[in-house]
């Protein structure tokens, strides 16, 4: 595996998810600034994800087509351009087309994996996933912190404005330091295969139904609910805990270092004992019974010593769930594959806010707990079930040139 071009895609997605976490704590502000209220402001994060629901996956496939280099220009620029947008934001309606722009067009984490499979072989995919995993943490950490800093008497525009230069760093990364991945002569052998990508959702849907792909995204929409739930609600949830905005800051910095440690360091070295089921099996049941054990936490204490597990096996199906679905199709499927994942995971982002909130509201404390962990007890018995007792055949070999890769 390229090492110099492992380390431009960690710089390009860490420089992208901390542009992205500069604008997570200052969004509800500045839309608050235009008389939104709490229900606008959540259709304001909802849209992000619903864009990237109809983006994600064709860009994925567009990147089959033409490349991945040309694509992550396009996603950066448009990346760029709902920056720009967000920081001359006179009105709440650029600030959703803001949002929408960048949700259409922010497909850069989907490309960047099938970038990192295009040169990188099954035995080392999970260690290339776990890198673009630690800079996803790695941004995570250091965007909303200084996101919360820059803001600091209502200059809600002035992070939108960094993350914009942050962007066009990124432009010149991919410009300058990334060479195409996905030959010419690779993509005219996919075409002539007759791998011509469709643009369709029932296409992108129909892949529900393919063995060893179906199972994986299934519980990769469930998993993704279950965790998207606990992510976007914790805020509100550590409030009515009664913990300050100070220590909700710190347990969040937490979450990410323990993310960052899993998907960079010690996924790989898992994967090179255990295979990608029981991986996946064993993170499951370690999720499913964190989430219920995070309905009875009572104080920080508590909180915390249920976050650690519930962080490391987050960290750990989601870095194998990627590589496991691009090993589960053919070389020109992935693009298109990851696609779809991207979008079954921005489905979560936008019913989970809302699931929870109303969860939270109504019912209790304890109630966003009981509902993800019930999901989660759900999804382990599924895998059990598709994974390991009715498992679906290996990839048939098609004789199909595979890149070659070098260390």
């Amino acid at each position: 595996m390229d090492s110099k071009r492992l380390l431009t895609i960690f710089g390009i997605v860490f420089v992208d998810l901390v542009g992205f976490g500069l604008i997570i704590p200052l969004l509800p502000f500045y839309a608050q600034t235009f008389g939104a209220n709490d229900i606008v402001v959540g259709l304001l994060v909802a849209s992000y994800a619903a864009a990237q629901l109809v983006g994600g996956p064709l860009l994925g496939r567009l990147s089959d087509r033409y490349g991945r280099r040309p694509i992550l220009l396009v996603s950066i620029f448009g990346t760029l351009l709902g920056f720009l947008l967000l920081g001359f934001a006179g009105a709440l309606w650029m600030l959703f087309l803001s949002r929408i722009i960048d949700g259409l067009t922010g497909g850069n984490i989907t490309v960047a994996q099938a970038y990192l499979s295009d040169i990188s072989d099954e035995k080392n995919r999970s260690k290339a996933f776990g890198v673009i995993g630690a800079a996803f943490g790695l941004g995570f950490i250091i965007g909303p912190a200084a996101g919360g800093l820059l803001s600091a008497g209502g200059h809600y525009n002035l992070p939108a404005f960094i993350a914009t230069g942050l962007a066009a760093i990124n432009l010149l990364l991919v410009f300058f330091l990334l060479p195409e991945s996905l030959t010419v002569e690779r993509r005219a052998a996919m075409m002539e295969r007759g791998a011509r990508p469709a643009f369709t959702f029932g296409a992108l849907w129909s892949a529900l139904s393919k063995p060893r792909v179906g199972p994986l995204l299934h519980i990769r929409f469930f998993y993704g609910l279950a965790f998207a739930m606990f992510q976007t609600i914790f805020s509100q949830y550590a409030n009515r805990l009664g913990l300050s905005v100070q220590t909700t800051g710190f347990v969040l910095t937490y979450v990410g270092v323990l993310a960052v440690f899993m998907q960079g360091f010690a996924v790989a070295r898992l994967n090179k004992r255990f295979d990608d089921r029981v991986l996946i099996f064993a993170a499951a049941g370690v999720m499913a019974v964190s989430m219920l054990a995070w309905s009875l936490a009572s104080n920080i204490w508590i909180l915390l010593l249920v976050i650690t597990p519930l962080s490391i096996s987050g960290a750990v199906l989601n870095t194998i769930l990627g590589s496991a679905l691009t090993k589960a199709v053919y070389p020109e499927e992935i693009g298109g594959t990851l696609g779809l994942s991207t979008a079954t995971e921005s489905l979560t982002r936008v019913i989970a806010p809302s699931v929870g909130g109303l969860l939270l509201g109504t019912v209790g404390l304890w109630a966003p707990g009981i509902f993800t962990g019930l999901v989660m007890v759900w999804v382990f018995s599924f895998i059990w079930r598709r994974l390991f007792q009715r498992p679906d055949p290996p990839l048939p070999a098609r004789g199909f040139a595979q890149p070659s890769t070098g260390d």
